[in-house]
This record gives structure tokens, sequence and C-alpha cells, in this order.
């Protein structure tokens, strides 16, 4: 069956970094800069009083800052209020939920980071506001929600400054960075997921052992090739899960799984739920 399924889902920024609210730079998958960096979206809503997107699952990072106590994000069953008193660093493929309705100043960046946290930190990162980095945030803020036309080379060079402030913070602790057979392959995973992708074929892919592959997703990424794979799969699968009418079985075979009983339980072993139950419940 075609994998091409229309997503319907409400706005927001799920599988792809442009929420349609704030200032687009690069598209995911574009190289990043000589700090590992891409920049995709700086935005800033002075009254944001929506901000309930349920269920987000992501192949890219996100900055999050309110100057005013509102709006929170859940993951499991810790609830973290967004406030002055830390800036929240959120790392791609992790899954929580967006919950706000308080008109509420807010302030973004989504942005892809070619290092990983280190076993042990705890995410999401809460760092307390040093006065720079506030004073960054303000004079984004001013821009892109400024009468004019925003300066965007303006807006793009202050936000890298704040995001190699921020990834450069002491509390943060980091896996070494990744190499490029590694980050080769997490580009080719993205693409595939879809299909078959033994480990065969990965050694395959940038010219090493099934042993070196193995090593590659071990040392950077603290999980294994198929691990890795299911994911891609599951954060694949929740999108078509809450955008489509699709049927479970259909959903698992469009993302690579060979039938709905491993598929759900994989699912659930990433989400701690079912597939029907994640399907069922609230949009908020």
């Amino acid at each position: 069956m075609s994998n091409a399924v229309k997503i319907t889902q409400r706005a927001g920024a799920y599988e792809h970094p442009f929420s349609g609210r704030g200032i687009e730079f690069n598209p995911l998958g574009t190289g990043t800069d000589q700090a590992g960096i891409s920049l995709h979206e700086a935005g800033y809503d002075p009254c944001n009083s929506d901000w309930n997107f349920p269920s987000v699952l992501s192949p890219f990072w996100r900055v999050y800052y309110n100057s005013e106590p509102s709006h929170c994000i859940v993951f499991g069953d810790e609830f973290h209020q967004l406030g002055p008193d830390h800036i929240v660093l959120i790392p791609d493929h992790r899954f929580f939920h967006c919950l706000g309705q308080h008109p509420t100043p807010s302030f973004w960046i989504h942005f892809s980071y070619n290092r990983n946290p280190a076993p042990g930190q705890p995410i999401p990162i809460l760092l307390p506001p040093e006065k720079t980095e506030v004073d960054l945030i303000r004079s984004i803020s001013q821009l892109a929600a400024g009468d004019q036309p925003p300066n965007r080379n303006r807006i793009y060079h202050l936000a890298l400054a704040l995001l190699n402030l921020l990834i450069s913070r002491p509390e943060i602790a980091w896996r070494p960075s990744l190499p490029e057979p590694l980050t080769h392959l997490i580009r080719f995973i993205e693409n595939n997921a879809h299909l078959k992708v033994p480990n065969q074929r990965l050694a395959q892919e940038i010219g090493v052992s099934v042993e070196g592959v193995y090593r590659l997703f071990r040392k950077h990424l603290g999980t294994s090739p198929a691990n890795y794979i299911n994911q891609i799969r599951i954060r694949k699968a929740s999108h078509l899960l809450l955008g489509t009418q699709t049927s479970i079985d259909g959903i698992a075979e469009a993302t690579g799984f060979p039938n709905r009983a491993y598929f759900s339980r994989v699912f659930k072993l990433v989400t701690n739920t079912t597939p029907a139950a994640f399907r069922d419940r609230p949009n908020g």
C-alpha cells in the first residue's frame, strides 16, 4: 500500500519544524554550522492563548521560554510549568504534551543539533536564565513581533548566539559529537524507516562491519540500531494515528512493522499507551 498518507492534525510543529507562526529558516535535514547547529524557526507570540499540542514526538530540538508563569509541558507523569525562572530545552525524539490556554508571552526556537545528552541528563533540560540569554530572547522577540517586516538576518544571528550560549552551559552533560558516518545513517534511516533496514544494510551504507554499526549506535546514541529505527517508526506512526483515519493495521504496514501485534507492543514501550488509546485521547 502507499505510504504517502496526508496528515490533517491541527497546526503546529510536529513532524516538521515550521509551525506557521514563527520566522522560518533552514528546513529539516540541512547541514549544520561549525557548532553543529541548524536553526529551523524562531518565534514569539505576545499573547499565546492556544498552546494545546498533545502527543509531541519530533525529529528536532526545542527551546521554550515564557516571561510569565503559564503553560506547561508534560513528560509522563511530570508537569513542568513554563515561566521566567527557567529556559527549557527538549531534545529530539522525546515524547511529551504541551498544555496551556491562558494568554501568555511565549518564545520558542526549533533547531537541530548533532550531539545528544549523556545518560543521566534530566529531560527536559531546565536552565536558570542568565542575563545575556534573557537579553537575547527579548531582542529576538521584539524583532519578531514588530510592526515592520522582521529583520531575518538579525534574528538568525541572535538566535544562533542564544543557542550557542545554551548548549555551552556547564549544567548539561553531553555525549561526544556524532561522527559523520553515524549522521549519514541517521538521515538514511529517517528516509527509509518504512522499509526493512537490517544491520547489514546499514553497514553497507557506510562501508563498515555490522559490529562497527552496532558500536556506533551504542557509543553515541546509547541504543541499538533496531531500537533507534523503532523510535523513528513510532514517531511517524503517532502522527498517522492522530492525523489520519488509516487503520492501525495499515499504519503498522506503512511504518515498517511486520504486523499489528508487534507494532502495538513497541508503541506501548515507547509511549506507555496502546495505539488505539493514543488515537482516542482528546486533543485538548
